[in-house]
């Protein structure tokens, strides 16, 4: 059953995106005050000629404007020895204000906290608008391929990292991220883990991967979640934690060592696949849906053997875990049914959106 989000419109200044929120509620707030402290100043002073020297309320507030711009237009009429004693007064108290006020603003300016803020903001609204993606906790080393592939291949995705300059190359490459914790169920929640597809955890420790399994499956039970792990014995206790699938890197290099020296030509093939930078190849897969436009339909029927680019390497059932590698043109497909297919992304997602009726 669907997972629905309770709060679609959250508080701001909570969860994972706090410390961003923070310096945009920080920036409003310190405007606010400077335009507050302006409208003292030049109500107290006009208010302060008005009661001292009898002035018109617009003759009293042009002295307290030209008085602390230091403008230097003389007096709008004679001064007694307490209005000179009050515009003393004013230029000092006033004159800071401004200098105050001119001061922040071009330091916000300057610096680039305004666009910062703003650009963060709009981060917000754009991962509030996601549905279907992929949540990465953490960017570290792993994490960062993790990002570099989920980014090549097109995919919809949040990074979450509590370490400020760690996360903020992926924002100026336009990636969409959260700064927080993602063992805290309000980062997750910034993050649209109610309407995530998925989440790969890959933090540091094994500790903080198993506590952001049990979390995240705990908000969204039918979120997908896949987990680094360094220790043999951590394994088990995440996939009981609800990681629906462990990889131990460690595991995985010397894998891929020894591929490297008994089969070298099968490793070469699938570096140029991973790494080319004139296209990006892949093996992915496409699961048929109820919707789907080739229900009952053979392989041959649907026209994907024509795809110039497109190739059907295996079929399996959703319940079946067995592969059928090289399947018959003539394979039925139905609303179990998963293409394993190898080629370019793009031509694979415009093939996926085609089986799926999207």
């Amino acid at each position: 059953m669907p997972v629905v989000d309770p709060s679609p419109r959250r508080p701001k200044g909570v969860g994972a995106f706090f410390a961003l929120r923070a310096m945009s509620a920080l920036l409003k707030d310190r405007l606010i005050r400077i335009f507050l402290a302006l409208l003292v100043v030049l109500f107290l002073g006009a208010m302060g000629y008005q009661l001292i020297e009898g002035w018109s309320f617009l003759d009293a507030l042009y002295m307290t404007v030209i008085t602390i711009a230091s403008v230097g237009y003389g007096e709008t009429h004679p001064l007694s020895g307490a209005g000179r004693g009050f515009t003393m007064l004013l230029i000092l108290i006033g004159g800071g204000v401004l200098v105050y006020c001119f001061s922040t603003v071009t330091a916000y300016v300057v610096e680039g906290e305004l666009s910062d803020a703003l650009r963060k903001r709009t981060m917000e609204k754009k991962i509030d608008k996601l549905k279907g993606h992929y949540i990465v906790c953490g960017a570290d080393q792993t994490a960062r391929y993790l990002i570099e592939e989920l980014g090549k291949t097109r995919q919809d995705f949040v990074v979450i990292e509590r370490d400020a300059e760690k996360i903020k190359p992926f924002e100026l490459m336009g990636f969409l991220c959260v700064q927080g914790d993602a063992t805290h169920d309000a980062t997750l929640l910034d993050a649209g883990i109610y309407r995530a597809k998925g989440l790969i955890t890959a933090l540091r420790t094994d500790a903080d991967n198993l506590f952001v399994a049990l979390t995240a499956k705990g908000l969204n039970p039918n979120l997908r979640i896949i987990s680094k792990a360094v220790e043999e014995e951590s394994e088990q206790k995440l996939r009981r934690a609800g990681a629906d699938g462990v990889i131990m890197p460690h595991r995985i290099g010397a894998m891929r060592m020894v591929s490297e020296m008994l089969r070298p030509s099968v490793v070469t093939f699938l570096d140029l696949m991973l790494r080319s930078k004139d296209v990006t190849l892949r093996v992915e897969d496409i699961e048929m849906h109820g919707n789907s436009p080739f229900l009952g339909m053979s392989i041959a029927q649907t026209g994907i053997l024509e795809i110039e680019g497109v190739t059907v390497v295996a079929v399996r059932d959703k319940e079946n875990s067995a592969y059928r590698f090289n399947p018959s043109k003539n394979t039925l497909l139905n609303e179990e049914t998963i293409l394993i297919v190898m080629g370019n992304v793009d031509l694979i997602n415009a093939t996926r959106a085609r089986f799926q009726n999207t």
